[in-house]
């Protein structure tokens, strides 16, 4: 039985982000993947926030294109056009990205096992029992669960998580019709809270997709109906198909036991309001590399309860804003965005979401908004007691 120092399951970009930290320490850390290639298939929109060159190495040629705003569309297209003079955001190549931050994580000493699949976790004793490898053990001070939304290091220690279902399509419209800084954002109730989406790669080829509570088979009719239906996505041609499921954000989530801790979908660090994790994964991961620096280092696992602590203290109050936005959208019908849309228009809202808008930290617009005596103002009244309630 081979032993280790930090045993990571999953070589996703979080998990490997953490294992370089790890490595980097001097610590002995092994990741276990199951694919056999990294990144393969593609289960993400590859749109990511600004904040994430705060947070993490992004080399530029894996950024596609830099994005200094989007068009929100209601469902009768009313538009909004927000704008930054900066990047807010950028299109990566998120096959590649992986690629590089697992490479990153070996070039700074981790050991990489690809086509390794964990069967069995113990949390007491930090024993790893691998399928199909001859009931090969991992043994180690430390077990990181970073294996995704069904992670089963998870699963030995909390109930099977909940979680959206989201498609994307790879469309090719044959003519120049996007800005490729800018992306396009759509809303429809029947998959509220969750939305559509087209992030331009070109001024011709763009990811469309979208994520929700619907099943397979309804996210395929709406995500065809917008390809029909919008001016800027007629007659597409569809080049390749993607799905997968996005984990639902849960509070109430154990992300520490005993020798074990949860690090991104694993642990439901995701964005409520937009199902985004990476950003937020990214902090985590250096959050709870300190925290099992000073376990290893103390030869104490208790201390690994300063992981969920300062995870707690950095990131629960704007889970709680988002909580509240995603709610209050969940409760709205298509007229109610229309009105809602309509009224942001008129109250100039489309320069204040450009000020104070950020992909990921909707508080501070929320706040303004509030401040502004928005917020409400913008709802249609019969939504009062609907909206009231939410907030007890």
């Amino acid at each position: 039985m081979r032993t280790y120092d930090v045993a990571v399951v999953g070589a996703g970009p979080v998990g490997s982000t953490f294992a370089r930290h790890m490595a980097e320490k001097g610590f002995e850390v092994a990741i276990l993947e199951k694919k056999r290639e990294i990144g393969v298939p593609l289960q993400c929109a590859g749109l990511l926030g600004k904040k994430i060159k705060k947070v993490n190495i992004l080399p530029d040629e894996f950024i596609i294109n830099p994005v200094n705003g989007a068009f929100l569309h209601s469902p009768e297209d009313t538009v909004l056009s927000v704008c930054k003079e900066k990047p807010e955001a950028y299109v990566v190549d998120r096959v590649g990205y992986d690629k590089f931050l697992a490479q990153l994580a070996i070039d700074s000493g981790a050991e990489l096992f690809l086509n390794h699949r964990v069967e069995t976790v113990d949390s007491v004793n930090g024993i790893i029992t691998l399928k199909n490898n001859e009931n090969t053990k991992i043994s180690a001070d430390v077990v990181v669960g970073a294996d995704g939304h069904s992670s089963s290091v998870s699963n030995a220690f909390n109930s099977h998580p909940k979680s959206f279902q989201a498609a994307q399509y790879l469309i090719d419209v044959g003519e120049k019709r996007f800005q490729k800084d800018y992306v396009h954002l759509y809303v429809d109730s029947r998959l509220s809270p969750g939305f559509l989406w087209a992030i331009p790669l070109s001024e011709s080829t763009a990811r469309v997709g979208l994520f929700s509570d619907v099943n397979y088979h309804q996210s395929t009719v709406i995500l065809n109906e917008l390809l029909a239906k919008r001016s800027e996505l007629k007659g597409a041609t569809i080049l390749k198909k993607y799905y997968g499921v996005i984990p639902k954000y849960n509070s109430q989530k154990q992300l520490v036991k005993d020798k074990v801790i949860l690090l991104g979908d694993a642990a439901s660090q995701v964005k409520p309001t937009t199902g985004g994790g990476l950003i937020m994964g990214f902090s985590c991961a250096e959050i709870a590399s300190q925290a099992v620096t000073k376990a290893l280092e103390n030869e104490n696992t208790e201390l690994l309860m300063n992981y969920y602590k300062d995870y707690q203290n950095q990131f629960k109050n704007e889970l709680k804003v988002q909580l509240m936005v995603h709610r209050i959208f969940k409760s709205l019908t298509d007229t109610d965005l229309e009105y809602m849309f309509m009224k942001l228009k008129q109250v100039g809202a489309e320069e204040i979401i450009s000020q104070y808008g950020d992909m990921d930290s909707q508080s501070p617009l929320v706040k303004e908004m509030f401040k502004r005596g928005i917020f409400f103002s913008i709802l249609p009244k019969m939504l009062s007691w609907r909206i009231s309630s939410l907030w007890k």
